[in-house]
């Protein structure tokens, strides 16, 4: 039932350089403030939240500079890494996050431009255990 996620060969580096990256948000050796969230987002980037609800650029980085005045205490956990290429210069990661004892399967689509990596999607589904 479950696809075959198995990480083509020749994107293992890409592979290694995103999983560093994710959970998208939560590392802060990537940045904290507004102007650092914005040069790791596209202009056009959204998500879809967990609930389902879908939220603008704006939006998130609104919540994102807000969160970061009074950095929330997390544990989270990632795992089951997949990497696939969309198109030139534009990948699919895909993962598990436990997040505070909240399990969602996350996707992301990265793009690699001449001044670093940056998101133009995310999205968050809760998974149910059975």
């Amino acid at each position: 039932m479950e696809p075959d996620r198995v990480t083509d060969e020749r994107l293992h580096g890409v592979l290694a350089e995103l999983m560093r990256r994710e959970p998208l948000f939560h590392r802060p050796e990537f940045g904290t403030s507004r102007a650092d969230f914005e040069a790791m987002t596209a202009p056009d980037f959204w998500e879809t939240g967990a609930s389902g609800q879908r939220y603008c650029r704006a939006y998130v980085l609104d919540v994102l500079e807000e969160r970061s005045q009074e950095p929330p205490v997390e544990e989270w956990e990632t795992s089951e890494f997949h990497c696939r290429e969309l198109a030139a210069d534009l990948y699919l990661l895909t993962y598990t996050l436990v997040l505070n004892g909240r399990r969602t399967r996350r996707s992301t689509i990265w793009q690699q431009a001449s001044d670093g990596w940056r998101t133009v999607y995310h999205q968050g589904t809760l998974v149910h255990d059975a």
